[in-house]
């Protein structure tokens, strides 16, 4: 099983964790590919080699030709990611930071995540960090992710609201649930983009047990005391898993005195904050009276949201919480033709071997309302071209 483990020592932001991966072997070729489906023009990717404290270092630096660059709402970047033709698995990884990103944004300005107006992270540059770091990863193709706590640094940093206490109050909400210190360095050492994409991809740990196999550093733009690098290290273990692994929380409670019209709603509201799923199931409780228990699994960072909605929007006095591990088959999406327009297919594998593909509903429904043709028609179109692609 390959394994890469982020050693964020001097702090982590998405020039050094893009250039970290690709000295650690990622793609450049398939990187730059992917960057040029954006729909961005007038900048450059650089890579530089560069002598930090004496170890030697892959440098980034996005060249912008604009000085001034338009600020993107969210839900600008989420279409954009969205439409340009990114490859499926890293356009979702790309999708999930920036959304990260938004909710901690909106928590912070008091807004809802699609109303919310990006400044530095809208930027060119940094839309290019995160895509290229989805490719990065996706390319290196590691089955763990994993990453030592967080150093922040300390002082003040200025931005586009002005002077602020680091880390930036974006950068702390990122941290929620996630281990982090500082050792009193006055400058900012984990910036937004940085939290957002390892508190998105990663697990976090000391260096886990593994056959070191390679390691790449990325550099940081500033001159420090000590080393400003992020290190990535590549390791191999004996553990072969047909699965892919991620750390959940579960939230559970228990109804029996609340309309059940209200079910409904409390759902959707669990799943517009975080919830990876939820579930309702009829239980018999004390005095043999019927009842609900709802089930809400989610990731650590979005446990204390959830609950307090829980609490706010159910009869529940009390709440379940643990921790659990999803065991989910490797999945990837690929596309087929029919004759209604194209679908994507979802493909799940075990030990290497496809056994599951299903046409996805989204792309069936989005064509079958744009082609005033039965839904099941469309289903049966993409399931019938996916037989045929695999004769």
């Amino acid at each position: 099983m390959k394994i890469l483990y982020f050693d964020c020592f001097a702090g982590a932001s998405g020039d050094m964790l893009l250039a970290a991966l690709l000295d650690a072997g990622a793609s450049e070729e398939f990187v730059r590919e992917e960057l040029a489906k954006l729909p961005l023009t007038d900048y450059e990717l650089q890579l530089t080699r560069v002598v930090k404290k004496g170890i030697s270092a892959l440098n980034v630096t996005v060249d912008v030709a604009e000085d001034k660059q338009p600020h993107r709402h969210f839900k600008d970047i989420a279409a954009m990611l969205q439409n340009c033709g990114l490859t499926p698995e890293v356009m979702e990884m790309s999708l999930g930071i920036f959304r990260r990103l938004a909710e901690a944004e909106g928590k912070v300005h008091g807004k809802e995540p699609e109303a919310v107006h990006f400044h530095e992270v809208g930027a060119v540059d940094s839309i290019v960090d995160i895509v290229g770091i989805a490719a990065a990863l996706f390319s290196l193709g590691a089955d763990r992710l994993y990453s030592s706590a967080l150093h922040t640094g300390s002082g003040f940093v200025r931005c586009a609201h002005g002077e602020l206490p680091v880390p930036a109050p974006a950068t702390l909400e990122l941290l929620n649930g996630f281990p982090a210190y500082s050792r009193g360095i006055e400058t900012e050492l984990l910036t937004p983009t940085g939290a957002a994409v390892l508190t998105t991809v990663a697990e976090f740990s000391h260096l886990p047990a593994m056959t070191v196999t390679g390691n790449g550093y990325g550099a940081g733009k500033k001159d420090l005391p000590m080393a400003n690098l992020l290190r990535v290290i590549v390791g191999e273990t004996k553990e072969k898993s047909a699965y892919v692994t991620e750390k959940a929380v579960v939230l559970e409670a228990n109804i029996d005195d609340m309309n059940p019209e209200f079910f409904s709603y409390i759902t959707g509201k669990l799943f517009d904050c975080g919830a990876l799923d939820v579930t309702l199931q009829p239980v018999q409780m004390k005095k043999n009276r019927p009842g609900t228990m709802i089930s809400v699994l989610t990731k650590a960072e979005h446990a204390e949201d959830l609950a307090q909605i829980l609490f706010s929007e159910t009869t529940t006095l009390g709440i379940r919480r643990f921790k659990a591990d999803k065991l989910m088959l490797p999945r990837r999406r690929q596309e087929v033709e029919t004759e209604y327009g194209p679908v994507r297919i979802k493909i799940a594998e075990l030990n290497g071997e496809i056994i599951n593909a299903a046409p996805e509903y989204e792309d069936c429904r989005n064509l079958a309302e744009k082609t005033n043709t039965p839904l099941k028609t469309i289903y049966q179109a993409a399931q019938n071209a996916w037989n045929q692609q695999i004769k």
